[in-house]
């Protein structure tokens, strides 16, 4: 089976670096991933993504070495299951608040008897590989996302759900849930201290931990502090800001 180059990366206490995709369209899809990026994440929670788009997306990436990852749009076992037999390698599951809520996660990506996803990965041999069905277990990788109050308070419990990969702290939510400004990067001291409280319980139980990002400096900051898996910004604010940049200078001139 292909390897999950997460996996790889982590086993050598590497981080991950992390595009994110809300265009839909196959084509911005693959420019991206021949840029070099680690990992790609199709979003389907808050990017212009349905089903349909998505998959022309991920066989866009698979013509590079980038792992496909997907956003789902929420804790739902059919989207999941779709979006990991199109061939996602990582599946980033939102508003996980409480230990059923990641155990139902972890058991919507899993093959019998480690869970219930059911058999039909139409296209996911086809990028994987004909032995995927046996290893897709140890190979997929899911994350489940910590942004909410009622997750703070259920952390260790989440955290302690055996086969979780890793969690994905999304500030804007976590700070909206805490009174703060939802922003990505320079968030309010409360809100700080809430992502270095995760952070640490994360790895306490052997979690890897993983971010939202807007600027670099932040998410280099931020692997140092432990962080191993960081996105930074996204296609459309990349189109935006380098579109921003150019009509600057020209306007300058």
């Amino acid at each position: 089976m292909r390897e999950n180059r997460l996996r790889t990366l982590w086993q050598a206490d590497q981080p991950v670096i992390n595009g994110w995709l809300a265009l839909a369209n196959s084509f911005s899809a693959e420019t991206m991933a021949h840029q070099g990026w680690d990992s790609l994440t199709i979003d389907m929670q808050h990017g212009m993504i349905d089903y349909a788009q998505m998959v022309p997306m991920l066989q866009a990436i698979s013509t590079t070495a980038t792992v496909p990852v997907v956003r789902v749009p929420w804790l739902e076992p059919g989207i999941i299951m779709k979006s990991l037999d199109a061939g996602a390698y990582g599946i980033i599951c939102p508003m996980i608040n409480t230990r059923e809520d990641c155990q139902r996660l972890l058991s919507y990506t899993r093959y019998a008897p480690q869970g219930t996803r059911s058999f039909g990965p139409i296209r996911a041999t086809l990028y994987g590989g004909a032995d995927y069905p046996q290893k897709a277990n140890q190979t997929i990788v899911t994350f489940a996302m910590i942004e909410t109050a009622q997750a703070l308070d259920n952390l260790d419990a989440i955290l302690s759900v055996e086969g979780l990969d890793a969690i994905y702290i999304g500030p804007s939510d976590l700070s909206l849930a805490l009174g703060c400004r939802p922003i990505f990067d320079d968030v309010d001291p409360k809100a700080q201290q809430a992502i270095d409280h995760i952070l640490a319980r994360a790895q306490a139980h052997g979690v890897k931990a993983g971010i939202h990002n807007g600027l670099p400096r932040v998410a280099r900051e931020r692997i140092a502090k432990g962080f191993r898996f960081v996105t930074v910004s996204s296609d459309a604010r990349l189109l935006a800001a380098g579109s921003q940049a150019l009509l600057s200078e020209m306007r300058a001139a």
